[in-house]
């Protein structure tokens, strides 16, 4: 059955493509950029998302049996609140519409925890649904509809509400991206106090618990995260380890952002019940993975 997977090119797609390339199955994926990665059993298609008629062109050509969703507009620290979600709104399901109508027969939509209300210590996927942010609002608005047009159509959905992912090739402006590319330049390394309780998940594991997921019958809304807490201050301790930078790390130099939950832990029952899914990689392993690739890149 051939699969088709959007944002191949990004920070989750790129292992994810590395995972499914090795299951035989007939592989697209889509980007917007001129050179793609070049992964080997991937067919690249180059298509705007946002335009209606590219993506009627790609899916009239494809006919993919299977979907995986992860393209948005996530420009950090502009997407929480930015207008353009709304048109990422309209794009998800017009394609899910389309990838329907072609005969599609499974997909699975990346969500995100900015869905729940963040009034809590532990998420399950009963929580309940009150987004502080307009990120939070189109993710979960499209969700509802995504699963009534799927409900109606007789095909399987599964909303995945993704955690705190981290690792290799994550956008620069991203907390331990950041950190990691200050301490590698000799820079001060400005940070909040860090007592904030996050539950972070290793970008490889991530890959690993979609790549499950699309091969599980599960169906409906899904937390994907490793359900332990690890404070922030000890994400950044590990990479300042690392480095042997400690001394650069300036906390409480940045204000915790107002609204900003405490604690946002994933409740996994669900993913490693149904999916069967476990991660594999720990916070110190993961940040320091993710520094040998930094340091690697900058050779």
């Amino acid at each position: 059955m051939s699969v088709l997977v959007t944002g191949g090119g990004g920070f989750l797609g790129a292992p994810l493509l590395e995972l499914l390339s090795a299951s035989g199955e007939e592989l697209h994926a889509v980007h917007k950029r001129p050179h793609p990665p070049q992964l080997a059993g991937v067919q690249w298609h180059r298509c705007d998302l946002l335009d209606a008629a590219s993506v009627e062109r790609l899916i009239a050509e494809l006919v993919p049996a299977r979907l995986v969703h992860l393209a948005w507009y996530v420009e950090h620290g502009k997407y929480w609140q930015a207008p353009e979600n709304v048109a990422w709104v309209e794009a998800t399901l017009r394609l899910l519409r389309l990838f329907i109508a072609a005969g599609g027969r499974r997909a699975v939509l990346a969500g995100t925890c900015a869905e729940y209300a963040w009034s809590r210590e532990r998420y399950s996927e009963t929580a309940p649904l009150v987004p502080a942010t307009m990120y939070g609002v189109a993710k979960n608005a499209t969700r509802e509809v995504a699963e009534r047009l799927a409900v109606d159509a007789g095909v399987e959905l599964a909303w995945t509400r993704v955690f705190m992912p981290y690792g290799p090739a994550e956008p620069p402006g991203r907390l331990l991206a950041s950190v990691i590319g200050a301490l590698m330049a000799g820079r001060e390394a400005p940070v909040t106090e860090g007592t904030q309780i996050r539950d972070f998940i290793y970008v490889d594991d991530l890959a690993r618990a979609f790549a499950a997921i699309l091969d599980s019958s599960l169906q409906g809304a899904v937390n994907v995260g490793t359900g332990e807490g690890t404070q922030i201050r000890a994400l950044v301790e590990c990479a300042a380890q690392a480095l042997d930078r400690d001394d650069l790390v300036r906390w409480g130099a940045v204000p915790q952002r107002e609204g900003e939950p405490a604690e946002l832990v994933a409740d996994v029952s669900r993913l490693a019940e149904e999916v069967g899914f476990s991660p594999a990689v720990g916070v110190r392993e993961g940040v320091e993975r993710t520094v040998a690739w930094w340091r690697e890149r900058a050779r």
